[in-house]
């Protein structure tokens, strides 16, 4: 098999196993929770962004690691995870807390689309071993930072769309 494939591989049986986990264990027990806590849950999951500065690591990742993919990925990876500590911090003042449990989901989520663009540009799944110890990051880490952002942004708009049923007078219908 090749360098991509191998990769590629990887990177979709990463899903498959997070989404089996998540749909088993974790997405039982966010609903079991109210809203606040379920967002504070997913954003310590995403404090550890900050791991994401490895890709600039010599020694850890390649000397051929394309920078156009290192950098944005490292840099896009720490201002999630630093907004995540942000709504951690700011849970007692709840205006503020949800500002930054947006902005964290926004930029987490655009992130992670990001890279995968800048990755494929680069040619990254070809030169993947240029990823050297940081390689679990996108196979292992990234699969669950982007089903919690497609699940936190479900957590956020349904309350929109349940208002907008109430206002339109779906909910006394139904």
């Amino acid at each position: 098999m090749s360098t991509e494939s191998i990769f590629q591989t990887h990177l979709v049986l990463g899903y498959v196993a997070w989404l089996i986990c998540f749909g088993a264990y974790i997405l039982p027990w966010l609903t079991s929770m109210d809203r606040v806590r379920a967002h504070r849950a997913i954003a310590t999951l995403h404090s550890f962004r900050f791991f994401g500065l490895v890709f600039l690591l010599p020694g850890v990742v390649g000397p051929n690691l394309p920078a156009s993919f290192a950098t944005f990925a490292a840099f896009g990876d720490l201002a999630a995870g630093l907004l995540a500590v942000l709504a951690l911090v700011t849970i007692r003042m709840r205006p503020v807390f949800w500002l930054f449990v947006v902005a964290f989901n926004l930029v987490g989520m655009g992130d992670l689309v990001l890279d995968y663009y800048h990755a494929i540009q680069a040619g990254l799944p070809a030169r993947a071993g240029e990823l050297g110890a940081a390689y679990a990051i996108p196979i292992i880490f990234v699969p669950l930072l982007m089903i919690t952002h497609v699940f936190a942004s479900y957590l956020l708009l349904r309350p929109l769309a349940k208002a907008a049923r109430v206002l339109t007078g779906e909910a006394a219908v139904s």
